[in-house]
């Protein structure tokens, strides 16, 4: 049994929304978050930085199950109706990618030699422009960063699942829908929307790999 090529097309394109979306969210506020962890020194920084990293390995079923209490009926946010919908499945997949771009960012921040924001300081760079510099420094570590959150949440099955119900034509994702094929027995179609998760993956890395190149033109 195989699937209409226009039902793929469809989850491949929610599929793909939804990363993009999980991505861009969890990139604007992790890579702030990680710029400031990384480059400010302040009490209770070790900490904030423990939790983070203990936060990459946090098990996406639980992450499944803590959004689904806040969106259900009878949680606080259920009021919103969220649940089951694609917008459920975004912000299981925020919680989840947040913490690897704040992570990494940070990382990446603290890896940048310290006379560059010495540098810049001592030409007369505000506060902004020396942040900008230390960014330009960590550049390629920080798009490395954009590119693992958005392969966390491209592959992220148990919260999609748990949040999404994986219904047709509304919340069925690639990795759902992978699930469902492969538990009735259909491992052709599993191993084809495998594939065509694959392409998008390497597809979107391609065009990050493009961007940045033709940045440091």
């Amino acid at each position: 049994m195989t699937w209409p090529l226009g039902e793929v097309a469809l989850i491949a394109a929610l599929s793909l929304k939804v990363a993009l979306t999980a991505t861009a969210v969890a990139c604007a506020l992790g890579i702030p978050l990680g710029f400031w962890l990384g480059g400010t020194k302040f009490a209770g920084r070790r900490g904030l930085l423990l939790v983070l990293n203990t936060a990459l390995a946090f098990p996406t079923v639980v992450v499944g199950l803590l959004v689904y209490l806040l969106l259900s009926r009878h949680g606080p946010l259920g009021g919103l109706g969220l649940l089951f919908t694609w917008q459920a499945i975004v912000i299981a997949e925020v919680i989840l990618a947040l913490p690897i771009a704040a992570a990494l960012t940070a990382a990446a921040v603290q890896a940048v030699d310290p006379r560059v924001r010495r540098t810049a300081l001592t030409l007369g760079a505000g506060p902004l422009r020396t942040a900008w510099a230390v960014a330009r420094e960590a550049r390629f570590a920080i798009a490395a960063a954009v590119v693992v959150s958005f392969g966390r949440v491209l592959s992220e099955v148990g919260a999609a699942i748990i949040v999404g119900g994986n219904i047709r034509h509304q919340t069925r994702t690639l990795t759902t829908a992978v699930t469902l094929a492969t538990s009735q027995g259909n491992f052709e179609l599993a191993e084809a929307l495998g594939l065509v998760l694959l392409a998008l993956a390497l597809t979107v890395n391609v065009l990050i790999q493009l961007f940045q190149g033709r940045g440091d033109a």
